[in-house]
């Protein structure tokens, strides 16, 4: 039998980690794959890139309204063989998109991948806080969403890369290789760990619960202002200029640059979070906010979406180590409302893009994304108890010795 792994140092939990970002590259890739093939995917269906948008509304949804039951539901299944089974959803999901004859059919397989994605992220979430000794879990949990950075970096880009080449179908088809293949490099490399972990309930459980209900609703406003823009970066760049050839290149370039956020979040955040966190709002919104005074000036829109793609390199970090350390609810629990509120932002920003798209058009977008971003830049700098300062070192996420039901 197997034994749980035992918290330490980020040298000693490295396997985890990679196991952990390897899964998580999978995942990202698998909910996003469709915002590069977008166009392709709306001409061979025939469907509007609007409709065609709504693969990730879709998805995003069904991630928003499952991730709290189903983490509550699956709370006493052990948790490495929880995360396993959601890998091999994603790979089936995918297999089922590739062979897809109807959009209806598309959108049905993405909905499985939605659920799956629904436990996903809220066990990896937890699982990473678990790895480590508390004082580090922000640098685990940024070394872990490295791995969303590199589906940006790699998954996303060459998806569209190789759809552009050969067709949408076979981007999907090898995403799905790729996913099973993950599947029994995690099996290898993953250590299990305990489940619970919910803090005590004690005075100061209240404080903990609305400082962490501040973090997630942030969390959900700032995807929203993302996703309202970035669903709908392949049609900007388009309309911008760039050939559709490049596209793929040019969206491996900006992905890349979204691993330098995910550096800095991981050098800083453990010590100043809250600076580290209006660092990269403000590259987020300040990007957006270019990107609106630019378009549709090719070279000026490249300058700025690479500003925004940085910025966002290390948003999903900062919220989720924010999260974990307010101490509200069980790790699990915890990752389940950070997905839950990340992907209302997703959903959310597909269709708020979607409307402003067809109404106010394509300039408009970038403008309704920054002013989001702007509120959650603001709550931040109001809300010093859910973002502190400084992390104190003295508190820490219990482990499942001192409480083991979900908050």
């Amino acid at each position: 039998m197997t034994r749980p792994a035992v918290r330490g140092g980020i040298r000693e939990a490295a396997g985890g980690i990679v196991a952990l970002s390897l899964a998580t590259f999978v995942a990202i890739t698998t909910e996003l794959v469709p915002i590069g093939l977008l166009p392709l995917i709306s001409t061979d269906l025939d469907v509007t890139e609007s409709v065609a948008g709504l693969l990730v509304t879709a998805y995003a949804l069904m991630v928003a309204a499952l991730a709290v039951p189903l983490t509550l539901g699956t709370r006493r299944l052990p948790r490495k063989g929880l995360l396993l089974t959601t890998l091999g959803i994603y790979t089936l999901s995918n297999v089922l998109v590739a062979v897809a004859p109807t959009f209806a059919v598309v959108a049905a397989a993405r909905a499985l991948g939605g659920a799956s994605h629904a436990v996903f992220f809220s066990v990896s979430i937890g699982y990473a806080s678990r790895l480590v000794r508390p004082h580090l879990t922000g640098r685990a949990l940024a070394l872990v969403t490295s791995g969303a950075s590199a589906g940006f970096v790699l998954g996303v880009p060459l998806s569209t890369a190789l759809g552009a080449a050969v067709g949408w179908r076979a981007s999907f088809a090898v995403l799905a290789g790729v996913c099973a293949v993950t599947t029994l490099l995690i099996a290898w490399l993953l250590p299990p760990v305990p489940g619970g972990g919910a803090p005590p309930a004690d005075a100061a459980r209240s404080a903990r619960r609305a400082a962490l209900a501040v973090v997630v609703t942030t969390n959900a406003l700032t995807y929203l202002g993302q996703y309202t823009v970035y669903t709908y970066v392949s049609v900007l760049l388009l309309a911008a200029g760039l050939t559709e050839s490049a596209l793929g290149p040019a969206l491996l370039v900006l992905g890349a640059l979204g691993l330098v956020g995910t550096a800095f979040a991981a050098a800083r955040l453990d010590h100043r979070p809250r600076r580290t966190t209006v660092v990269m709002l403000v590259a987020v919104g300040g990007g957006l906010l270019g990107l609106g005074l630019v378009f549709p000036g090719l070279v000026g829109v490249l300058v700025a979406t690479a500003v925004w793609s940085a910025g966002f390199g290390g948003v999903a970090s900062v919220f989720q180590s924010a999260a974990i350390k307010a101490h509200g609810a069980s790790p699990d629990m915890t990752g389940a409302l950070v997905n839950t509120t990340a992907n209302l932002g997703i959903g959310g920003g597909a269709a708020v893009g979607a409307l402003v798209l067809a109404g106010a058009g394509l300039d408009a977008v970038p403008f309704v994304g920054a002013g989001m971003i702007l509120a959650a830049l603001v709550v931040v700098l109001l809300a010093r108890r859910a973002f502190p300062a400084l992390t104190d070192a003295s508190h820490s996420v219990p482990t499942a010795g001192q409480g083991t039901q979900d908050a």
